[in-house]
């Protein structure tokens, strides 16, 4: 026997991505500005101060040269975007970072570690495709390790867990600190420019290795993007609908750690990226539908990267230290969000 139709004039009941039909058109022109945004942002940058003629065979090879740092860009706001969002839905927490486990703590002590017993030429044993994959490989076995334990046995409070990753990334953010202060002058000089998150930092020879990688974590993600839709709404929710919640939790920062390690191994640490793109995507996209969060808050680290990018390259002449920018933007964009919501 079919169900009454609803009375003439009454609306249909639905569920969805969004509720009414003007929050559906409004992400779809965001989304469009978005790219647009991209689009041109992507042309400034391999156009801009090009001293070759438009068209030219030289004006090309210029462009060339430039095309990495696009695909580096596309891969830090790629693994930074996916990575914060899915890490805020296992958490069940909006103004956390997966920088909070320690990573960009355990890449600084790396490096100065390399810098203080090693002397200047310590920077040249942490550069290459194999010193690249060992740091990353590094990054990913601590971190597993990390919440397995936490979250298993006894424990099992993934609140003790974020608070284990803080006081050891401040451990680590100590000893490197004592390290450098008895490094020379020159010896810091060299090592500093490691520590900021640059696009310069990045060698071409890590893509082959650092896209795949990232693409099978993030792809991981988006295909569990309704598992976290339903991990969202809470422990005892996502019990009830019959999913593992711990097993989720695990699984899901799994595969953060996956694209942290990739970003912070290829450019350095980037503290409030993730949490600046996070933001603004949930505030533009207005809806919880993973499927929907995770694209614009790429579009969105894509947009964000490039035009600090670009203002640091051909304004400041500071040769792709974007961190500068993402640093001072996230930080005011965090204390006003802050201020808004009156508490954490």
């Amino acid at each position: 026997m079919r169900p009454a139709a609803p009375p003439v004039g009454e609306p249909t009941r639905r569920t969805g991505a969004f509720v009414r039909r003007r929050d559906r058109i409004r992400y779809a022109v965001t989304m469009v500005a978005l790219a647009l945004l991209a689009v041109a942002l992507t042309a400034g940058i391999l156009a801009y101060d090009n001293p070759m003629p438009v068209g030219s065979d030289g004006f090309w090879r210029i462009a060339e040269l430039r095309v990495t740092s696009i695909a580096v860009i596309l891969v830090v706001a790629f693994c930074h975007a996916f990575a914060t969002v899915s890490f805020q839905t296992a958490t069940s927490n909006r103004i956390i970072t997966p920088s909070i486990m320690g990573f960009e703590a355990l890449y600084i002590v790396v490096q100065t570690g390399a810098v203080f017993f090693l002397g200047a030429s310590g920077v040249a044993m942490v550069t290459g495709t194999t010193q690249f994959l060992l740091q990353a490989g590094l990054m990913i076995v601590v971190a597993t390790i990390l919440y397995s334990w936490l979250l298993s046995g006894r424990f099992g409070n993934i609140h003790i867990m974020l608070l284990v990753g803080v006081i050891l990334g401040g451990g680590l953010g100590s000893l490197s600190t004592f390290m450098q202060r008895l490094l020379t002058p020159s010896e810091f000089d060299i090592l500093t420019a490691r520590l900021f998150g640059n696009i310069g930092n990045a060698d071409a020879a890590y893509l082959p290795y650092a896209v795949p990688i990232a693409l099978a974590a993030g792809g991981a993600l988006w295909w569990r993007a309704r598992r976290l839709d339903v991990l969202s709404l809470g422990r005892d929710a996502t019990t009830n609908l019959g999913l593992n919640h711990k097993r989720e939790v695990i699984v899901v920062l799994f595969l953060v750690s996956v694209l942290m390690a990739m970003t912070t191994a290829l450019v350095g640490p980037m503290t409030f990226l993730g949490f600046l793109v996070a933001m603004l995507a949930y505030q533009f996209a207005d809806t919880y539908h993973h499927r929907l969060l995770l694209p614009m808050a790429f579009l969105l680290g894509y947009v964000v990267l490039t035009g600090a990018y670009f203002v640091l390259r051909h304004v400041f002449y500071a040769q792709g230290m974007v961190t500068i920018i993402i640093e001072l933007v996230g930080g005011l964009t965090f204390l006003v969000y802050i201020m808004r919501k009156g508490r954490l």
